[in-house]
């Protein structure tokens, strides 16, 4: 790959993750205790995204894949995104905030997956270049915090409001940006026959494999329990006198954490193997939400909870990841992407839509009528507890095939579980690690 491909190539999914990453981290900070909304309303809010992950499935496979190039489905996708969220930075009810929202969503969240197109496209060699390309979306993720902290530092009460806002300023620049740099990416034509691609009934087949269906159930629950992390841990770092300006970089520590777990997850998983490697993903959140619970109310706790967002790298890339690995090696050649396809489905759309409205109702649950206070002690027992049935759950139900279905050239050899290097092997194919 020639070096201004490479570099190409890492603007653009270091700023398809600065988007993301700019307004994540603090929208439950802003939207509770500076717009006021509900718990309710908030969990509306971030569902946003997940209704998004569902339409996008279609948007990608059918407009993007067959009728556009993508380069220009991303150059359309950002400009018309960049100027939501300037629109979405006025609003302060909840019904104009949730329709801007949801609008802006749906033209985003295409792009993650065209991102990762455009770059298989045009990669010589996927297994060799794929992980140095994708891991500046992460360091994008990371590197939106710190102007949010100059923004942020110093500032408090009115101009504490106002600066919040900067972040949707901050993703909405960068959608503009973004936009007129992919006319600049490499010509990726569409493809006219990307919709036999997509075999979602032949995909929800796979669920008649008992191994499947529970862990389509386990990929569910994990999910859910993902999402309060996103939901409400801004919020709650205000309450432990976290100033403003740190929480986005103290929240960045979880997406560090995450880079050196993707680096690592071949040689665990050959050790550990499925059941184990999934367990501890899942027993990661049980940590991360009981050391909240603990913590709630002591501002003396502060550096624990800080801390304990080491163990997000675990808890995304022992189960959530490897469930990506785990769809690729066990479902049958033709509907290898469908099955993609339906794990995204479950983990980009139906665990967050429908968590994001229990975890703010739960907000509502937890709220002093009087003072307001969120009872954050309770509120986080819930998630630990749920991820700790989920892991018992896990340990005693799921029991993977033996043998993986895409034994392509007739090889018994699974392509995982033989060692080391052939777990390495496999997961640069998918492109989960350099």
């Amino acid at each position: 790959m020639s070096l201004g491909l490479r570099i190409r190539l890492s603007v653009m999914m270091f700023c398809t993750y600065v988007i993301w990453g700019a307004w994540l981290p603090l929208l439950g900070r802003y939207l509770t205790d500076f717009l006021g909304f509900s718990g309710a309303q908030l969990g509306w809010v971030f569902a946003t995204m997940a209704i998004a992950s569902v339409t996008a499935m279609f948007a990608s496979a059918q407009i993007a894949d067959r009728w556009f190039s993508s380069e220009r489905f991303m150059f359309v996708s950002h400009l018309i995104g960049g100027i939501l969220m300037f629109a979405v930075s006025r609003q302060e009810t909840f019904l104009p905030f949730f329709v801007m929202m949801l609008f802006y969503a749906i033209f985003y969240i295409p792009t993650l997956s065209l991102a990762n197109s455009v770059s298989f496209a045009h990669m010589p060699d996927a297994k060799r270049d794929f992980g140095g390309i994708r891991v500046w979306g992460t360091i994008g993720w990371i590197a939106a915090s710190w102007p949010m902290f100059f923004v942020l530092r110093g500032v408090e009460g009115d101009a504490l409001k106002m600066g919040l806002r900067a972040m949707f300023y901050l993703a909405g620049g960068a959608s503009l940006f973004l936009a007129f740099f992919s006319l600049t990416l490499p010509h990726t034509p569409p493809k006219k026959d990307a919709a036999q691609a997509f075999a979602p009934f032949k995909a929800l087949s796979l669920l008649k494999i008992p191994a499947f269906l529970v862990l389509f159930i386990l990929t569910l629950s994990d999910a859910g329990v993902h999402q309060c992390y996103f939901v409400w841990t801004s919020a709650f770092l205000a309450t432990l006198e976290v100033r403003d300006e740190w929480i986005m970089p103290a929240m960045s520590i979880a997406q560090v954490a995450e880079i050196f777990t993707m680096a690592a997850m071949g040689w665990f998983l050959s050790r550990l193997g499925w059941r184990k490697m999934l367990s501890l993903g899942v027993l990661a959140h049980v940590v991360r939400f009981a050391i909240y619970s603990y913590s709630a109310g002591n501002p003396n706790m502060a550096w624990l909870v800080i801390a304990s967002n080491v163990v997000h790298g675990a808890a995304y890339t022992f189960f959530l990841a490897v469930v990506y690995v785990f769809a690729e090696e066990f479902s049958p050649k033709d509907v290898r992407a469908s099955a993609q396809m339906l794990v995204n489905l479950v983990i980009l759309g139906l665990g967050p839509f429908l968590s994001s409205l229990l975890w703010g109702y739960l907000g509502d649950v937890y709220k002093d009528s009087t003072t307001g206070a969120i009872d954050y002690g309770g509120l986080f027992l819930v998630p630990a507890i749920w991820a700790l049935v989920t892991a018992v759950v896990l340990l005693v139900t799921f029991w993977p095939p033996e043998k993986p279905a895409n034994n392509d050239e007739g090889s018994s050899d699974s392509g995982l579980g033989e060692g080391e290097a052939q777990v390495e092997e496999r997961l640069r194919d998918l492109g989960y690690v350099e």
